[in-house]
């Protein structure tokens, strides 16, 4: 009679088990292989859990065969018992979680963010993200507690631990202050609605989509392709600016300082007549007005509207480009220009004499006999000769 609790039993039986576990990892590959002809999801599906699938049937196969033909007597068939449990806990954990995952992702699927009206979508898709990565989390804390609690040291230590919750609980949320509050501000994030992904935002003065949102940071798509990671309690406890919080549309301004000779109704013209040619627009609004007359300078400001924020910064930038053309081509009196005035004045010596004249009287200036006195110091002085000077005292 053959012996199964033997060391050549065992061996029989592992190769039993392995055969008997690749047929149903064979048969199983067939089913969803099919399957995934007609469904998407089911390709999806054999792509993702098909590695820790096979590990679990393989280790549950080959555990099934060690309890029933292992060797007794040998004192090794409880740890060889504990080492295959802890081997199942662990594939078992590992499926879950991808079983998890794929299940949301396929929910993900279902909300499209790349059509005009997406606001449902990314919501929706923020808040099954978040949902995801915390189920990944719990059942992974709940396998790893389960395989602690395999070992009879650690089951004391935790009932030990349960009789002092309270304290654990304080020491370990004073521990984990900062780790914990971005974890709820994650989660308050995804079910508030306060920003989404593919969310327009400007947060630390810098413009951007949010790409990613987790359970402890949101990830900031800017502009430049740079990323700017922020913690998830930033969004929750500091200012900013969500361009798409409830729709996409937005309205920009284009503005030109111009000289007074401007036309704004042919810049109205003109306007109508850009926006008429370019499909940026969405036809919602179109405004051109003077909004400021000083300085020298007329304030013309135009605004257009589009359907999202890159769309619109694209806009004003060809409003722009237009309108610089047209004021070269058909209005140059209307680009602005900087007036100077001259006045020549007297030097400054001669002005400031002649102010003194003007407003001081002096011995000889200001007056008529000042004048006169003035006269007889600068007349001529007549010279008489000597023969005149003789004929005189002789007289």
């Amino acid at each position: 009679m053959f012996e199964w609790k033997s060391w050549f039993g065992l061996g029989v039986a592992v190769v039993i088990a392995l055969v008997a576990a690749t047929l149903v990892v064979i048969v199983t590959s067939l089913i969803f292989r099919a399957a995934a002809r007609r469904e998407e999801w089911a390709r999806g599906l054999v792509s993702q859990a098909r590695h820790p699938f096979r590990l679990l049937v393989y280790v549950v196969g080959v555990w099934i065969a060690g309890a029933f033909a292992f060797p007794a007597g040998t004192g090794l068939d409880g740890s060889v018992h504990h080492l295959f449990l802890i081997v199942t806990i662990a594939a078992s954990t590992w499926f879950l979680v991808t079983f998890v995952s794929f299940s949301l992702g396929l929910a993900t699927s279902r909300y499209r963010v790349d059509v005009a009206d997406n606001k449902l979508a990314r919501r929706a898709q923020t808040q099954i993200l978040i949902v995801r990565r915390l189920a990944a989390v719990i059942i992974a804390i709940i396998g790893l507690a389960a395989i602690l609690l395999t070992f009879p040291g650690v089951q004391a230590v935790g009932a030990s631990v349960l009789a002092s919750a309270g304290v654990v609980s304080i020491v370990a949320g004073l521990a984990a202050q900062s780790t914990l509050s971005n974890v709820f501000a994650g989660v308050q994030l995804a079910f508030s609605g306060a920003i989404r992904v593919d969310d327009v935002v400007i947060a630390e003065e810098e413009w951007g989509r949010i790409e990613e949102i987790t359970l402890t940071y949101v990830v900031v798509h800017i502009w430049d392709d740079r990323r700017l990671v922020l913690p998830s309690t930033y969004f929750t406890t500091t200012p900013f600016e969500n361009w798409t919080r409830h729709s996409s549309e937005l309205l920009g301004s284009v503005d030109f300082d111009l000289d007074w000779r401007v036309s704004p109704s042919l810049m109205r013209e003109k306007l109508e007549e850009i926006l008429g040619r370019t499909p940026l627009w969405d036809k919602r609004a179109s405004v051109l007005q003077v909004t400021d007359a000083v300085g020298g300078f007329v304030h013309v400001r135009i605004l257009v509207t589009a359907v999202d924020a890159p769309t619109l910064f694209d806009l004003r930038c060809f409003v722009r480009e237009e309108m610089v053309e047209w004021l070269h081509e058909k209005d140059p009196a209307a680009i602005p220009r900087t007036r100077i005035q001259t006045v020549e004045e007297q030097p400054r010596a001669r002005r400031k004499a002649s102010d003194q004249r003007a407003d001081t009287g002096g011995l000889f200036t200001g007056n008529p006999e000042a004048e006169e006195r003035a006269s007889q110091f600068t007349a001529a002085v007549p010279i008489q000769r000597p023969e005149a000077q003789d004929a005189g005292e002789k007289d």
